[in-house]
């Protein structure tokens, strides 16, 4: 502890010298040249030393899929890694207990509403708005079918703590004992489309004049809407208005259990398909019901005290709340079974959701000493920056970071722009992470300094993929400084740097949680490995490091 203590102290000083020399010198412009323009000046250089990874990858079991910040709904089939499917349970809630719906109820529609992620980019002079849509992949069409949900969603888990809230995990299961059926998600069929397609385009919403003269009422940007008529013309009066004076339209509970939320399930109808993330936190996801009652309405100026009776348009709003979760479907061909976790595989393997990940072991191998003997890699790098230290051999990190080069002979299509790298033993980013302040006009394309987006030929944002380059200089120097723990690294896609909450594996040896950001991830990618043929594209530590001249 004292060692480490005169480390830090040491190494503040000399950084302390290097900005003062900084701010106060004109006539330097490289580590490689004098500092201070003294005699009694210390002289810095710069050098560069590499140090071994070990590589491998392994298959994700079922992660917990309820409480994202956003959810998946959509097929994809990867033209390496296969088919996958993602589709959504949700339990819903009334904006209003015990309801008065007024006199003589009639059903006008039930309309579900889930707008996408998107960006106006253009507005004419009619105020119609042109849309971009965010995190859409893909144009294919897919099969949606609206299911009312018979499974009821509970929020605590019974088996656990008395305030242990319930996982729900992408295989539809709550544990290893439990699983939900098909049965029990397939309630009612009340919407099917067979060529369901994501449009970009602005949706207007008309009504009718005192004329019977259509007019737009209202403009909205891009959604999922549907007409849920089905399965017949009196299901929604039996289901709702019938029922206004029941408990199940009192309160909270009792109406989650009566109305168990919906399933939305997706199949894939061609080899392509389309995914997108669903905007739930939108105002305007909901399930509307319109219809129109009498209401009584007294005119006090009427001596008469006889009543008009005038018909009125209501809305009776259901929003989505409580238990969300996504269920998986998947059709993986690739098998990472005899992954080599000892030295190491020739590829790494990442795919987002119930996918893959890679797992890195730093300093794993051995390195040439000074003497020109073969040392251990990880010995060799405390010793080299930590042992023996004095004024004059204090090595300082400026830069340190690993290359993670794609598999360009492989076929790739869609390739994620971010990787993640993380701590897999502990189950957190990274300390380069926290300290990157990068941002963007979206968290998506944020902490670029740490985790460098997908470089790809020509700049091309469809080019194919050359190298990811991610840097974790501070974690070396927490190993150094405050000898941390040479953790194993998680790394896996992501698609959005900002959601880094850790949700569980089920039934994982290891304690595993994965990102929410590569659970929402379906992209997938193979990078080089350190047992790659093409030793060029091996992944390595690089350290650029300065250190006092003799």
């Amino acid at each position: 502890m004292f060692k480490s203590s005169n480390r830090f102290s040491l190494y503040l000083v000399i950084c302390l010298t290097l900005i003062f020399a900084q701010a106060c010198e004109k006539d330097f412009t490289s580590l490689d040249s004098d500092v201070i323009n003294s005699d009694n000046a210390i002289n810095f250089e710069t050098n560069s030393i590499e140090y071994p990874i070990v590589t491998h990858s392994r298959i994700v079991d079922p992660v917990q899929s309820n409480n994202l910040p956003s959810f998946l709904l959509g097929y994809n089939n990867h033209a390496i890694y296969g088919e996958s499917t993602s589709s959504f349970v949700g339990q819903m809630v009334p904006d209003q207990y015990s309801p008065d719906f007024g006199d003589n109820t009639v059903l006008d529609s039930v309309i579900l509403t889930i707008p996408y992620f998107s960006r106006g980019i253009e507005t004419s002079d009619e105020d119609d708005i042109t849309y971009e849509l965010d995190s859409v992949y893909g144009d294919s069409p897919i099969k949606l079918s609206i299911y009312r949900n018979n499974f009821f969603l509970r929020s605590f888990d019974p088996y656990g703590e008395f305030d242990d809230s319930q996982k729900y995990y992408s295989n539809g299961s709550l544990s290893d004992l439990e699983l939900i059926t098909q049965g029990q998600l397939e309630g009612e069929l009340l919407f099917e489309i067979n060529d369901f397609v994501p449009s970009a385009n602005q949706i207007n919403l008309t009504e009718l004049d005192t004329l019977d003269v259509p007019f737009v009422s209202q403009k909205i940007a891009p959604a999922i809407r549907f007409r849920l008529d089905a399965p017949n013309d009196t299901y929604w009066q039996n289901l709702i208005f019938d029922n206004e004076d029941d408990p199940v339209l009192l309160n909270e509970n009792n109406f989650k259990d009566f109305f168990r939320g919906l399933y939305i399930k997706v199949e894939g109808i061609n080899p392509e398909g389309s995914m997108m993330l669903l905007n739930l936190a939108s105002t305007n996801t909901n399930l509307t019901i319109h219809y129109t009652s009498d209401t009584p309405i007294t005119d006090e100026t009427d001596t008469s005290n006889e009543d008009d009776i005038t018909s009125y348009q209501n809305d009776y709003v259901i929003n989505f709340s409580g238990v969300l979760l996504n269920i998986f479907d998947n059709n993986f061909s690739v098998d990472v079974s005899n992954s080599d976790e000892v030295n190491g595989d020739e590829n790494i393997y990442l795919k987002g959701g119930e996918g893959y990940i890679g797992l890195i072991d730093l300093f794993n191998g051995t390195v040439e000493n000074e003497v020109g003997d073969q040392v251990d890699a990880f010995d060799h790098f405390k010793s080299f920056f930590y042992d023996d230290i004095s004024d004059s051999s204090l090595k300082l990190i400026n830069e340190a970071y690993i290359e993670f080069y794609v598999n360009q002979n492989l076929n790739l299509e869609n390739e994620p722009d971010r990787i993640y790298l993380y701590n897999y033993e502990q189950n957190t980013s990274l300390i380069d992470y926290f300290i990157d302040q990068s941002v963007s006009s979206t968290t998506i394309n944020a902490k670029i300094n740490h985790l460098e987006p997908l470089q790809r030929v020509d700049d091309d944002p469809e080019g194919q993929g050359i190298k990811y380059k991610i840097r974790i200089t501070e974690h070396l120097n927490n190993i150094i400084l405050l000898d941390s723990t040479n953790a194993r690294l998680g790394l896996g896609t992501i698609n959005d740097t900002a959601a880094t909450s850790f949700f569980s594996i089920l039934n994982d040896d290891d304690d595993l949680q994965l990102a929410s950001g590569t659970i929402l991830s379906h992209k997938g990618t193979i990078l080089h490995g350190n047992q790659s043929q093409q030793e060029d594209k091996r992944p390595k530590i690089k350290i650029y490091y300065t250190e006092p001249e003799d």
